[in-house]
């Protein structure tokens, strides 16, 4: 019987959106083997997440808790989860496949000498045999794998599965991991956090985006973006390709590397539509593309296309908007 460890981030004592679905995936899959969902919480102070893991369908939660871990380091955060793989005695480890699961995953499977399965959307179990599920060629197509090592590491794709909810009346057992962490294993350390001046929300908990890629031409235009984020009560995303250009911060990149997103609207601004940009955005509700080029592959996954320059339909789009909503400055999710 296979024994599941899933990994719960959570951000100033809360889990994540990303934690919640890993662990509605890991209840299921805990549930094919009639076991139980074990979680684990990295963190300075993470009580209240363990807590909150246990009402949300943990039954065991291992906390590891130190001081070196208020911030994310790879290297710390890549020590105290093998540790707590190791203490718990499990044998797959369900991760959340978003910045720091892209971060850990491989790592992880190396130091354990574990197979590592990523972007999995679901599982097939037959006589203890497990198939995982996850999408191939662009999202086009699903194939099922099947590890060859007996440890597993696997990246579970955001916003693939419903959030669990939370139910205060669980109870649960936490146990803390018995860490020995030093800084002498940092390899490459935090020097120092920059907000980004454009987005206040996580991409990833967004309902409505408004992104813009290179055919924006300059770093000035998403200030434009911006004002009609605001006046949507969205938050601004970008291609890859706007982000290596230096023209906004990597964390508001949408795609397979970037955040996955599965907002109400997303509006793609003077993007191409690259697979990796459109695996991003599978599961956004309506689509709504801007671009000159009336070949852009991001056409074909538009529900609502304009062919035309942005510069002609950017401005009047922003200020009919305004009239229509009656709004100014104002951004949420």
């Amino acid at each position: 019987m296979s024994k599941v460890l899933v990994y719960v981030d959570q951000l100033e004592g809360n889990l994540s959106s990303n934690a919640r679905e890993a662990l509605t995936f890991s209840k299921g899959l805990a549930n094919s083997f009639a076991g139980n969902v074990t979680a684990v919480v990295i963190g300075s102070n993470v009580e209240a997440a363990a807590n909150e893991a246990i009402a949300c369908g943990a039954t065991i939660v291992y906390r590891a808790e130190d001081p070196l871990l208020a911030d994310y380091e790879v290297d710390l955060y890549l020590e105290a989860l093998y540790t707590a793989f190791h203490q718990s005695d499990a044998d797959i480890l369900i991760l959340p496949f978003d910045r720091k699961g892209k971060d850990l995953i491989g790592r992880l499977a190396a130091r354990v000498q574990a197979s590592a399965i990523t972007e999995v959307l679901d599982f097939t179990v037959e006589d203890n045999d497990i198939k995982w599920i996850r999408p191939i060629y662009g999202d086009k197509a699903v194939a099922e794998y099947k590890a060859t090592r007996k440890k597993v590491v696997v990246g579970i794709r955001p916003k693939s599965h419903e959030q669990a909810e939370p139910d205060n009346a669980r109870a649960g057992e936490i146990i803390p991991v018995h860490l020995n962490l030093s800084n002498d294993i940092v390899v490459n350390k935090l020097i120092e956090k920059m907000e980004s001046s454009l987005s206040d929300v996580r991409l990833e908990d967004a309902n409505i985006i408004v992104a813009g890629g290179k055919g924006l031409g300059e770093r000035e235009v998403f200030e434009d973006l911006q004002e009609l984020a605001n006046v949507l009560g969205g938050v601004v995303g970008a291609s890859r390709a706007a982000c290596d250009a230096g023209w906004v911060p990597t964390n508001l990149q949408v795609g397979q590397t970037g955040a996955v997103v599965a907002p109400d609207l997303y509006i793609a601004i003077g993007i191409s539509g690259a697979s990796q940009h459109l695996s991003g955005i599978t599961s956004a509700k309506t689509i709504v593309a801007i671009n000159n080029d009336p070949d852009a592959p991001i056409f074909k996954r538009a529900n609502i296309g304009i062919v035309k320059d942005y510069k002609t339909v950017l401005p009047t789009l922003i200020e009919e908007l305004k009239k229509k909503l009656g709004k100014e400055h104002k951004t949420h999710a």
